[in-house]
């Protein structure tokens, strides 16, 4: 999965993956509280729309295969002598929030919105993890990470997919180049190694 396919505008320095492989019980971590909360998105996108029949389908399965994730990471961690370490603030996730305004919205544009957001989690991480795949030393992860970047793309067109289909096609395509715009912006101010988005 390439940045031309994923359409960011601003690929990750590869030396980023060098640096986060030397904390990798905190990278470790941050990446499984980032499944657990993409876990958790899902489920809240069954509890707030549960009319769109397809979507709470697909946020079912993708429930499941999170924690999945989650559990598998957790393994790793466990496997390697190291422990879960506490929830910790994801300021790019909160940076990124503040694209979307937070009043005067249909309930069709709160519900694209929340699948334009959550494609762009989708995208960041599956860039980051190619990037950790190509890069690390360690052969095991480098393995791992490359299977979780495919999976990652395929959430990434999912949530894009259905944003376009649940909006107006025309206005979700021009808000999503203005957002790829935006995390571009954002993306350079983050510059911490040990998480997945930092």
């Amino acid at each position: 999965m390439s940045k031309r396919m994923l359409k960011l505008r601003l690929p990750t320095d590869p030396r980023w993956a060098g640096i986060a492989e030397k904390k990798l019980e905190d990278i470790l971590t941050d990446h499984a509280w980032c499944e657990q909360k993409a876990a958790s998105t899902a489920i809240s996108l069954i509890v707030q729309f549960p009319e769109y029949t397809e979507l709470v389908q697909k946020m079912s399965e993708l429930v499941h295969e999170e924690m999945e994730h989650f559990e598998r990471v957790h393994q790793i961690i466990i496997e390697r002598g190291l422990s879960l370490g506490k929830e910790r603030k994801d300021e790019y996730i909160s940076a990124l929030a503040q694209f979307f305004s937070k009043g005067g919205r249909t309930r069709e544009e709160v519900l694209t919105d929340k699948l334009l957001f959550a494609a762009m989690v989708e995208a960041r991480s599956c860039e980051r993890f190619r990037v950790l795949s190509e890069n690390i030393k360690d052969r095991e992860l480098a393995a791992f990470y490359h299977e979780l970047m495919k999976s990652e793309a395929g959430h990434y067109s999912m949530f894009l997919l259905l944003a376009k289909k649940y909006g107006n096609g025309a206005e979700v395509e021009k808000k999503w180049q203005a957002f790829l715009d935006y995390e571009s912006e954002i993306i350079q101010t983050f510059s911490r190694p040990e998480h997945i988005h930092g």
